[in-house]
This record gives structure tokens, sequence and C-alpha cells, in this order.
């Protein structure tokens, strides 16, 4: 008996506050927590200010780019499969853009500049397509660019073969607007003809 009176009487002081808060804004107020509703973006802390080498050994920044939409991607000349097949799907979608290509800045920044100096991508980037820039600089250079753009790398051993190494790193290309500011990723395998219809989008 004094269990079933406790619970009703709970019923009735929640039933109260019901009322209280649908009738009385006084108690909204007072009951429910107040303040700004936080308000979100959804822009990608993606990209941001860099002063490297490209492969004439001239010293650039973003500030150079401006005016033209930069897609970007993180890799090294001695890297097997992924820059490589990579850099042509790059190649491919800017020849499918034609006289839009003109619009685009492709660069390719160099996640090892121990190996990689200015001549070293000049030679390497000519097996590609010829609007592509090579980006290199000091390690501290290189590791702002890449905190920048968030990309993973890391310097690995090659098992058997002292003072050898590769490079692990994410592989994708960061389509940036002509003011710098980040529009979207695309993994290094997005068929040539998407990419191609993905930058014309934002032109």
């Amino acid at each position: 008996m004094r269990g079933r009176m406790i619970a009703v009487a709970v019923v009735g002081v929640l039933a109260g506050v019901v009322v209280a808060l649908v009738s009385l804004p006084e108690a909204r107020r007072a009951l429910l927590p107040s303040g700004p509703t936080p308000i979100t973006t959804g822009k990608a802390l993606v990209g941001g200010p860099f002063s490297l080498l490209d492969q004439t050994g001239r010293r650039v920044t973003d500030k150079d780019f401006n005016g033209r939409h930069m897609v970007v991607m993180f890799g090294f000349t001695s890297c097997p499969d992924i820059c490589p097949s990579g850099l042509q799907v790059l190649s491919a979608a800017l020849d499918r853009l034609g006289d839009k290509a003109k619009r685009v800045a492709p660069i390719f920044v160099s996640l090892d500049p121990e190996r990689d100096r200015p001549e070293t991508l000049k030679d390497y980037l000519a097996s590609f397509h010829p609007s592509l820039v090579g980006l290199t600089g000091t390690s501290e250079e290189i590791a702002a660019a890449a905190k920048a753009y968030r990309v993973y790398y890391k310097k690995v051993p090659v098992d058997g073969s002292p003072g050898s190494y590769t490079i692990d790193h994410s592989s994708f290309f960061y389509l940036m607007d002509d003011k710098g500011a980040f529009v979207t990723h695309m993994p290094h395998s997005t068929n040539p003809e998407k990419m191609a219809e993905r930058i014309a989008s934002v032109l």
C-alpha cells in the first residue's frame, strides 16, 4: 500500500513538471538549459599556407596558385605503385578537361625531401602531364605542408637493406577552390572520367 502511494505521488510530481514546462515560460527557462545553440559549418580543416621549392628550384607558396583550383597529391618519386598510378589518373583527367585544365594547378608534393630534390622531381614528372608542378623542401617545410593537409606519412626502413627506406603515406587527391579552400578529396584510384567531372563541376 505504501509503495503504491509513493508511485502515485511520483507520477503526480512528473505530471506537474510537464504541465509547468508546457504552460509557464518562466518554468521552462528555470528548468531547461539556456544559451546559444551550437552552430556547425561543416567545413573541413584541410589545406593552408605552404612555402616550398618547385621542380625548377623556384620558391613558391600557396598564394602563387590563387585564381586556379589546386589538385594536390602527396607522395614520393621512389613510390613503386600508388604514386605513379595516381599521377596517371590525374594526367588522364587533365586531358579530359581540355582547355578547362588551364584553370587547374595539379601539384605533387614530395614526402621524401632527402631524395627528392627539385631536379629529381623534374625528371620524374616528365613522364606525366606537362602542367604538373612538383614541390619539395626541407623536412620541416614538408612536415608543415603535410600537417596542413592532414596527410599521414612515415619513413619505414627496408628489411635486409641497410640505409634503404620507403615511405608509408595516405593517398588522396585534395581538390581546393581558387582561393585555396578545401572542396573535397578523392582516392588515388578514382576513375579519370569521374575525376574530370568532379573538377569540372567546380570550375
